[in-house]
């Protein structure tokens, strides 16, 4: 840790992608295949919980050394993080729960005490929460290890919304998504971009794992049984289309070494 720079080195440049209307698309997709892909691998495709845990444990970390080892936003290295980061988050809660019989109360309240934790150890370490100053290892460890704890509990919490509490998926979707819609509308009111964009970027996982459930189980259970297989393979072609046009823009407009 004592080898991270403390400033912005002038060879970073930030390795988070602008808040776009296609990173919102991408971001909530990749919750629901983080809640989709798991279900399948661990219960369709019969590796089981643990399997499940360990091979997607392994492919996360090769992920993150990669993106780590980058110098700027690479668009399928990042979204193949999230990705990844969601599949494993929701592995993290399902054993909680599933594994060692936590209540998803207790899991709830406990991931928000690490976030918030983390975010008060972030600020007072870089004093900024921006994404747009990711341009540190230090920072973005910080941020990967948010990003990380969000997922989970974002699982936890939509789990307690719709089973727990018995809104259901559907209630569940509509719920999340109207905060969602609020947290929106007070940043267009003028409310703090940095303290919106969290919010909203909590939401977005309980969110996509609502709808994820909505569209895989059974319509018995109240969803529309598309089934895990179906509906990760859809949203991981819609997630594929936009991070390959992503990614052809970031090679559009890398700079041009300068000739000596």
């Amino acid at each position: 840790m004592n080898n991270l720079p403390a400033q912005p080195s002038r060879s970073w440049l930030n390795k988070v992608p602008e808040v776009t209307l296609a990173f919102w698309i991408i971001k909530i997709m990749s919750t629901t295949v983080g809640e989709t892909v798991a279900d399948f691998l661990a219960v369709n495709a019969g590796w089981g919980q643990g399997a499940t845990r360990s091979v997607m444990g392994a492919f996360l970390m090769a992920a993150l050394i990669m993106q780590l080892r980058t110098r700027r936003y690479t668009p399928w290295i990042y979204w193949l993080t999230v990705v990844l980061i969601s599949v494993v988050g929701t592995q993290i809660t399902d054993l909680l729960t599933d594994g060692l019989g936590v209540s998803l109360y207790l899991s709830t309240a406990a991931f928000s005490v690490v976030l918030a934790a983390l975010f008060y150890t972030w600020y007072r370490v870089e004093r900024t929460l921006s994404i747009h100053e990711i341009v540190t290892r230090r920072r973005e460890l910080f941020y990967w290890a948010t990003i990380l704890c969000t997922f989970a509990l974002g699982t936890a919490a939509g789990d307690l919304a719709t089973e727990a509490l018995g809104l259901g998926f559907t209630i569940g979707v509509m719920a999340f998504g109207a905060l969602i819609g609020i947290t929106f509308a007070v940043w267009r009111m003028g409310g703090h971009a940095v303290l919106t964009f969290w919010i909203a970027y909590i939401l977005t996982r309980p969110f996509g794992a609502a709808l994820g459930d909505l569209l895989t189980q059974d319509k018995v259970y109240g969803g529309l049984g598309l089934g895990a297989m179906w509906t990760s393979a859809l949203f991981l072609s819609v997630i594929v289309m936009l991070v390959s046009i992503a990614q052809r823009h970031a090679r559009s407009t890398e700079p041009v070494p300068a000739s000596r």
